[in-house]
């Protein structure tokens, strides 16, 4: 039967996020899984996508897509997930049949949709009065509850805390990610990582369980280049104070193996191809604004001889179903450092302060964990 829930819900863009208010969500059909939310990591995003972009999805929406939670209940069609398991969930939706899919690129699935209900299906959320709302990337996690395709939850181990738990489902699949599966890091490269937020810090942690030999974090503030230590950076430089491409050639001796931007800016996305040494991939993984362009001179023989690239990332090339239970028993052995990413626990009602917060480089990671 359907129940009666508290959710932020975001009205539309620079409207932010609203005080929680009741809304109905439906009971699972086929495949969905009835998820008891109790941690929703505040992602940089989210907040993107209510200031800046409307082209993702319709408002009204509840958004917020780093989930972890028990499973109250499942749909007729789910296999692999029952009542009981600790899940956390991914935005990336996986069909697990078209030609990506079997061919083991799921974050680049061409049948998304079928993560979704249909046009004529009734909604997953809706207000009392029976108006539907959007349940962003079919997730909607700053509710008390998220309604969830199970190709998109993972079930992980019971020690892993859940606002770790939480992150792993964007913050690290996504950073650690593009180190360990997109770029395949190797004992020895040498790394560069500009912007020390969530995403970033999790790239130092991924590129240093491949086994890095430098790893570089560049960012404007030193309390968070410091605090970049603590993940396995081995070099810190602000870029407010030195070039970052200068000082990177200077550190390496010509330039490095991967250079990842993690910040969404094209300044800082051309800093990355050009710190690059003979052989070099530059991986842009931030979300950049909707009108937003990166131009990069190159000459074409130069390009050959020094083999460099440019490649982009999507949800760190993650296979969830694989790779989130991997990074959870990672957090519990410790071979990966989510404690150092949870920087507060918050309410749900508190969401607009701590994105604040996190603008201002105050917080990396406030995860919602009280939602009455």
């Amino acid at each position: 039967m359907p129940q009666k829930i508290k959710a932020s819900i975001a009205y539309g863009i620079g409207k932010g996020f609203a005080q929680p208010e009741e809304i109905i969500i439906d009971d699972p059909i086929g495949a969905e899984v009835l998820v008891d939310v109790q941690a929703s990591g505040l992602c940089h995003s989210d907040l993107h996508l209510v200031e800046d972009d409307d082209k993702f999805f319709p408002f009204p929406a509840v958004i917020g897509h780093e989930i972890s939670g028990i499973v109250e209940a499942v749909g007729p069609e789910v296999s692999g997930i029952k009542v009981g398991d600790h899940v956390v969930a991914s935005l990336e939706q996986v069909c697990g049949h078209c030609a990506n899919c079997l061919k083991g690129q799921p974050q680049s699935c061409t049948q998304q949709q079928e993560c979704v209900r249909g046009a004529g299906e009734k909604p997953r959320l809706s207000f009392p009065d029976g108006r539907p709302i959007t349940q962003a990337f079919g997730t909607g996690g700053f509710a008390e509850k998220a309604l969830i395709h199970e190709n998109q939850l993972a079930v992980v181990n019971n020690q892993v805390k859940w606002d770790e738990a939480a992150c792993i489902g964007c913050a690290t699949i996504t950073g650690a990610g593009a180190a360990i599966n997109t770029a395949h890091v190797r004992p020895g490269d040498t790394v560069a990582v500009i912007g020390t937020g969530g995403i970033g810090l999790n790239i130092i942690s991924g590129a240093r369980i491949c086994g890095a030999k430098r790893i570089i974090a560049i960012d404007l503030l030193d309390n968070k280049l410091e605090f970049a230590r603590k993940f396995g950076a081995t070099d810190v430089i602000n870029s407010k104070n030195e070039d970052p491409v200068a000082k990177v050639r200077e550190l390496t001796d010509g330039g490095v193996d991967q250079a990842f931007e993690a910040i969404g800016l094209p300044v800082t996305m051309k800093q990355a191809w050009d710190m690059l040494g003979v052989g070099g991939t530059a991986y842009p993984i931030g979300l950049t604004k909707p009108d937003a362009t990166v131009s990069l001179e190159i000459n074409p023989a130069d390009l050959l001889v020094h083999q460099r690239g440019f490649k982009g990332v999507w949800m760190g090339s993650t296979n969830i179903k694989h790779d989130i239970p991997m990074y959870a028993d990672f957090a519990v052995d410790g071979r990966l450092n989510m404690h150092d990413i949870v920087s507060q626990h918050i309410k749900l009602s508190q969401i607009d302060e701590a994105y604040k917060q996190l603008v201002n480089g105050e917080v990396i990671r406030s995860v919602i964990t009280e939602f009455d």
